[in-house]
């Protein structure tokens, strides 16, 4: 690295740093009387429940950068029965898949098959250069049968038309909806799009013209020569969950977890907003599609299964007055479709920020957990960039990008502690020996999709990037 990008990649460092504190590091006071910790706001009205934290519960006068964390989790429903699910599962069986690709590939839809019941509705769709499909049926024991013997006899061919595949599964979704609540089409690929829609924009607005027609698009990338970004943003668009595979041989567990995922959902629809006061400026929701329009800020986030956790960072510039006082910050609001109750549901909560002169009671009381938080959601960016760098030969940035994400984790333990990110710590030295060892194309690919996933992970889509 030379010294101008050692430089840069200092400052850059050192600039999250201080994001990530708010405030230059100052030794904290002890008082005798421990200063109570701002607990988190819980809102809960539904199937899916809110937990917001500020970063910095109490800021000084004038401008200060906080963060504001979101947990949303779909509620546990013990002991229910999972809802019937229409599915098509859209295969690629392009040439590249040839050999021990597609094998796993057809004995992870075997094992689909074997999951479903009389209930439930499939269609086996494959593609290449054309489109081959099993219509819609229902998982009946017989049909079963026929499902199987289709499966067997899919065989690699042809080039890689996806918008062709995603158009066929929708279709049979469609035609095969009448009254589940669960539509769901599951995409595998292990390459780019080479025939029919081939552009990033045009095969984005067939995920989007699909979502419109309530169907959920999962999609599932495997080896190391797909599209991450646009697999990413098939899950990001299509509501759904996005997984990295290095090996087909854990196709049958990602077709289990999407399954499962799709069975148990309590939620569609979902939507968080935040309404900022006259005052305070949002600076970015990292990680996530966001539109502001006025005052509110709009971030669509995918379908809640029972238990599924997704988190929302975001960063607001906020301006504290006088000593004493207590600033709004934001005001939170989610919506979405119940499933479990059938109808529409919102929830809301209000986050506000007290004024004072003492900056030891600032870092007293700033929250470890939203800290953290704020950290990993930093670190993704800069993992992103790291990813980039490295695609693009340059290595040596690349790591730089990690060893900033060190000592930001580093930093932050300083508030929360050592232990609350020993694991994040340890990742990022794993992303590096991953680095230093990726001397031939196939090695990049594998760490820089791995990266990509990690990224995605540590904004906040816990539940939805397998």
């Amino acid at each position: 690295m030379n010294k101008t990008v050692a430089f840069v990649s200092l400052a850059a460092g050192l600039a999250l740093t201080a994001l990530v504190l708010g405030l230059p590091h100052v030794a904290p006071s002890h008082p005798a009387t421990p200063i109570p910790v701002t607990p988190p706001a819980t809102a809960t009205n539904g199937s899916l429940s809110m937990t917001s934290r500020l970063s910095h519960p109490y800021i000084i006068p004038g401008s200060t950068d906080l963060f504001v964390t979101v947990d949303l989790t779909g509620v546990e429903v013990p002991g229910s029965k999972r809802k019937p699910v229409n599915l098509a599962l859209v295969i690629d069986r392009s040439g590249s898949m040839s050999g021990y690709k597609l094998q796993q590939a057809k004995q992870a839809a075997r094992h689909l098959v074997g999951l479903l019941g009389p209930e439930d509705r499939l269609a086996i769709v494959h593609y290449g250069s054309d489109v081959k499909s099993l219509p819609s049926l229902p998982a009946t024991p017989a049909n079963r049968e026929r499902m199987l013997q289709y499966v067997e006899g899919i065989w690699d061919d042809g080039g890689t038309n996806i918008g062709a595949g995603l158009h066929a599964g929708r279709s049979h979704v469609v035609g095969s909806r009448g009254d589940y609540t669960v539509n769901r089409i599951i995409l595998l690929s292990d390459g780019q799009p080479t025939e029919g829609i081939t552009d990033d924009a045009g095969l984005t607005e067939v995920v989007k013209g699909i979502r419109a027609e309530g169907i959920t698009v999962s999609s599932i990338g495997v080896g190391t020569d797909f599209n991450e970004d646009l697999m990413q943003g098939f899950a990001e668009y299509g509501a759904g969950a996005y997984g990295f595979l290095e090996d087909a041989g854990q196709l049958a567990t990602l077709f289990q977890k999407d399954l499962r995922q799709a069975a148990t959902s309590v939620a569609r629809n979902v939507e968080l907003s935040f309404e900022l006061p006259e005052g305070v400026t949002l600076g970015e929701v990292l990680g996530y599609r966001a539109h502001q329009t006025g005052r509110t800020v709009r971030v669509p986030l995918p379908d809640f299964s029972a238990g599924q956790v997704e988190r929302v960072v975001a960063r607001l510039t906020v301006v504290g007055s006088r000593p004493g006082s207590a600033v709004d910050v934001t005001g939170l609001r989610l919506a979405y479709t119940d499933l479990l109750k059938d109808a529409a549901v919102q929830s809301g909560a209000s986050l506000s920020a007290m004024v004072t002169e003492q900056r030891e009671e600032v870092l007293a009381r700033q929250d470890k957990d939203a800290t953290v938080y704020a950290t990993r959601a930093l670190s993704a960016k800069n993992l992103k960039l790291a990813a980039q760098a490295l695609r693009e030969g340059r290595k040596e940035e690349a790591k730089g990008y990690v060893m900033q994400n060190q000592t930001l984790f580093e930093q932050a333990g300083t508030v929360a502690s050592p232990a609350a990110v020993a694991e994040d710590l340890a990742e990022q030295k794993a992303v590096l020996q991953d680095y230093e060892q990726a001397d031939s194309d196939e090695a990049v690919g594998t760490a820089v999709k791995r990266s990509k996933a990690k990224a995605m992970k540590s904004f906040g889509k816990l539940g939805s990037t397998y």
